[in-house]
């Protein structure tokens, strides 16, 4: 029973069997925001959750149960369908739903294979930051890389940052404690770094750790910011990029508000120097 209670709990509904596959043969993941390959065949649903106690359900350990009961149905690939990450007052547990599907071998590819068109040839890489909640939700911190602050970290928050210095650097971000991480930048590159707070002896401290672009991937997609973290971003003409939120707008100029030194500051700005605007969701 110890056993037991310390494993997520698994639901699978399986409307069509095929022959089981082997442990060997890997399991295609499909995010929340992923499309799948045309044609694929749904052969029944799985739900991860928590049973109360758990304590072994992180994001791999769920994904891992998740692909053993794919594999007995004969499926080659699942598509999350809903994912609720941990929270500080809920579950410490990630908890799933997902499709099991049967795609042709021909149109599967290792994540690893899959490349951002984008980003070929490209002068930066792209950093994906993102903390879904847990422990210390009113604590916020800057992240720095090197001597800059490139944002301040909050409870469920997220943000892609384009990174224009390449070789080895290093994240760091400090509470009451320092915490660092150093990341081997490529051009061309994407890196997922999932971010939380651990407990400490006042405020709590900060955690930093690089994933893997598949768990980070979908960890990333599932986040959902709360109201007060949304930003707007303001691409200027000459490139730079203004992180805000836009107040109003009328045909000559665009109002908002911006953010400094945890202070508000409300500007305003003249849309023949504004090249394009991206509205949070």
């Amino acid at each position: 029973m110890a056993l037991s209670s310390c494993a997520p709990k698994i639901s699978t509904t399986v409307n069509k069997n095929y022959p089981a596959l082997d442990y060997r043969e890997e399991v295609m993941v499909f995010g929340l925001q992923d499309s799948v390959p045309a044609n694929s065949e749904v052969l029944g649903v799985i739900k991860v959750g928590d049973p109360g106690f758990a304590s072994d359900c992180g994001w791999d350990v769920v994904i891992d149960k998740a692909k053993i009961e794919a594999r007995k149905a004969g499926g080659n690939a699942i598509k999350i369908t809903e994912h609720i990450p941990p929270s500080a007052l809920g579950s410490s547990c990630h908890r799933i739903t997902a499709k099991i599907l049967k795609v042709e071998n021909s149109v599967l590819k290792p994540a690893a294979a899959i490349v951002d068109s984008s980003l070929l040839n490209a002068d930066y890489a792209i950093l994906h930051i993102y903390r879904y909640g847990g422990v210390g939700a009113l604590v916020s911190y800057d992240l720095h890389l090197g001597d800059t602050v490139i944002c301040r970290v909050s409870n469920k928050w997220k943000k892609s940052i384009k990174i224009r210095k390449d070789g080895l650097n290093t994240l760091w971000a400090k509470t009451e404690a320092k915490e660092e991480l150093p990341v081997n930048i490529k051009f061309g590159t994407e890196y997922y770094i999932r971010c939380s707070v651990t407990m400490g002896a006042f405020v709590g401290r900060p955690k930093l750790e690089l994933v893997s672009n598949s768990t980070g991937k979908a960890e990333y997609q599932s986040v959902k910011p709360s109201k007060a973290n949304k930003r707007d971003l303001i691409t200027l003409n000459d490139g730079r990029e203004i992180e805000c939120i836009i107040n109003s707008e009328d045909s000559d100029n665009v109002y908002f508000t911006i953010f400094k030194n945890e202070k508000e500051l409300k500007t305003q700005m003249n849309r023949t120097k504004i090249k394009s605007i991206q509205r949070s969701e």
